[in-house]
């Protein structure tokens, strides 16, 4: 088992505050709450930022920390709730195999939403959290109020294959990724420390966090999500990136056609994590989304 890395990966949170993907600092740092859940047995961190509406942001399976930066943006106009998944906690690694079942895992994160006592907050979620949030919306339709699904998994066409992102080899990973593979946002989501032990925990947090949500959606993605996307209520919109090579953009018609009203939102000069790549314009449709 890998251990529960010391340090948070680069683009996340420094010692005053939350910074950028150019290491600038943006904004004050976090309250972090840490909740016991599950009958004690598993504790989590929620990071709570900025004011406004409440939002609840499901990070993707590479950790919370790549996505600060972006939920510093959505704390703008939201107060954000940005919960760590199950196992990436620092100091419980071992919650990650309390949970038996996919049941167990959409179960929880009611459970969760109850505890932070959120009445029908936004939820955002990219990629394995967009998933999740799907889930959600659809096991408890009341709980959401508005549903934004960045890049979701959940879905699967035999003629469009969804790429396992654990297992991609070096000169796959990048332009899987990301549209523009030796641009600034690329160069910031896989930036290291130099030092030594520094640099082992930031690689371990980041394949932990993948082992973590990989439990769950391995080897083939699907949990029967179509089965229930009709019980989505949630006025729904779906973002994508134009050049997704993990998951491929068709998916974003698949979401739409299944979820009643749901909008659609192709980014341009985006890959996978579109939200990292072009965060002005995955930023600017999810704040109009949610104010109107």
């Amino acid at each position: 088992m890998a251990r529960a890395p010391a340090r948070e990966a680069p683009g996340g949170r420094d010692g005053d505050g939350v910074v950028n993907l150019r290491g600038e600092s943006i904004v004050a740092a976090p309250e972090v709450r840490r909740l016991r859940l599950w009958q004690d047995r598993i504790e989590t961190e929620v990071e709570i930022i900025g004011a406004g509406p409440p939002l609840v942001c499901l990070h993707g399976p590479w950790g919370l920390a790549p996505d600060r930066a972006f939920v510093a943006r959505l704390a703008e106009k939201n107060k954000v709730f940005a919960p760590r998944f199950p196992g990436t906690t620092k100091g419980d690694a071992e919650a990650v195999h309390v949970l038996d079942s996919w049941l167990d895992l959409i179960v929880y994160h009611g459970e969760l939403l109850d505890r932070l006592e959120l009445e029908a907050p936004a939820v955002v979620g990219h990629s394995f959290g967009g998933l999740l949030a799907a889930e959600l919306a659809a096991a408890a339709p009341k709980s959401v109020g508005r549903l934004v699904l960045i890049d979701p998994v959940g879905l699967w066409r035999d003629d469009l294959p969804v790429k396992n992102w654990m297992v991609l080899n070096d000169s796959e990973r990048r332009p899987s990724l990301f549209a523009d593979p030796d641009g600034a946002a690329a160069a910031a989501f896989f930036a290291v420390p130099k030092e030594p032990a520094e640099r082992v925990d930031t690689l371990a947090e980041l394949i932990w966090a993948q082992a973590c949500t990989g439990k769950f959606v391995w080897p083939i993605p699907d949990r029967g999500l179509k089965q229930r996307t009709h019980r989505i209520a949630a006025p729904t919109l779906i973002v994508w990136g134009k050049a997704d090579r993990i998951i491929a953009p068709d998916y974003a018609r698949e979401f739409a056609t299944r979820i009643a009203g749901a909008r659609v939102e192709l980014i341009d000069n985006a890959g996978h994590l579109s939200h990292l790549e072009q965060p002005d314009a995955v930023v600017k449709a999810v704040q109009a989304f949610l104010g109107s």
